[in-house]
């Protein structure tokens, strides 16, 4: 695991402004307190982190990838207005091997279900990948049926509705095994393993994000 890199201080009376990237690892909560007793959430980190911290939009527990932390106000706002539509791309491993139909249909919006009612949503980025994308294994594994085969889907959305992409792929026929968010614009997974906290400045987090 990388450690969180040292950071320079800062001026009196000034805030310290701090921006993590974090592999949230299956079955982990997108935040630091338990709803229940027993359940695992960012506290449980290996990399102690500012106490002043909190995540930047979800990932249900069930979903894995990256995850920004910051302290810094201003980053929530203009990452999760609807207005700015940032890109994520997500990696989805599903029931069965979509077909053309079913991939239109994601491409062009699908009928959902949500908490508010029915919801379109908007056109997406979607394609069939040819192999598995360069994940580590699940723990635990993906339950494996030898009649049913897999296949992997990249979609790139500029949305987020609560679990927006398992409901997409269930809509048209093809339930999510594995789901795990491989970028936000051009902050990416890279090299990071489930449960690695990187550190990222300001400047350079803001770059790759287009802000």
């Amino acid at each position: 695991m990388k450690p969180a890199k040292p950071h320079k201080a800062p001026a009196a009376g000034e805030k310290q402004l701090r921006y993590f990237l974090i592999f949230k690892p299956y079955g982990m909560l997108s935040q630091f307190t338990e709803d229940t007793p027993g359940q695992i959430t960012l506290a449980g980190l290996e990399t102690l982190l500012p106490s002043d911290v909190y995540p930047v939009g979800r990932l249900d527990k069930d979903s894995e990838g990256l995850l920004l932390l910051t302290n810094d106000p201003s980053l929530n706002h203009r990452l999760l207005d609807p207005r700015f539509g940032h890109t994520r791309t997500y990696w989805a491993q599903v029931e069965g091997i979509p077909t053309h139909e079913a991939l239109q249909r994601l491409a062009s919006g699908v009928l959902i279900k949500t908490e508010k009612g029915p919801y379109q949503t908007l056109p997406t980025q979607t394609r069939l990948l040819e192999q598995a994308p360069p994940l580590p294994d699940r723990n635990p594994p993906v339950r494996y049926r030898a009649a049913i085969p897999t296949a992997w889907l990249e979609l790139r959305l500029r949305e987020g509705k609560n679990r927006q992409v398992r409901r997409m792929c269930a809509a048209v026929g093809f339930p999510v095994l594995r789901l795990v968010r491989a970028s936000v614009q051009q902050v990416h997974l890279g090299n990071m393993l489930p449960g690695d906290v990187i550190e990222i400045g300001k400047q350079e987090l803001f770059r790759q994000l287009g802000l």
